[in-house]
């Protein structure tokens, strides 16, 4: 059994439920000029959404996602978001590197 952190399930449910709503407006919010950029904020943002309302622990809507597959699938989410800014050629841009990266390593944090 994996041993909870500092920040109880339900907390981290609906703190990813509220960070895949903001990565989806993040692209309206902060005008991303890299099409890339607003395509992973948007698509990123419903798969936290979505990850959340799957997962066992937490607000969840369904609890088909166990919660080691949810921690390794945070890990993968957040490893993403901070390599995606080199990956898709916008680390040019200020405003989603510096998103992408900071909110990933808030989540693994978070995660971990």
């Amino acid at each position: 059994m994996l041993s909870q952190g500092p920040f109880s399930a339900r907390l981290h449910g609906l703190a990813e439920y509220l960070l895949g709503g903001f990565f989806i407006a993040s692209p309206f919010i902060f005008g991303f000029d890299a099409t890339a950029a607003t395509a992973i904020g948007i698509v990123g943002g419903i798969a936290l959404i979505l990850l959340a309302a799957t997962a066992q622990t937490g607000p969840s809507l369904s609890g088909i996602v166990p919660v080691a597959l949810h921690v390794v699938l945070d890990v993968v989410v957040a490893a993403f978001l901070v390599a995606s800014p080199f990956l898709f050629d916008f680390s040019d841009e200020a405003a989603p590197t510096g998103l992408f990266i900071g909110v990933g390593v808030v989540h693994l944090l978070g995660t971990v």
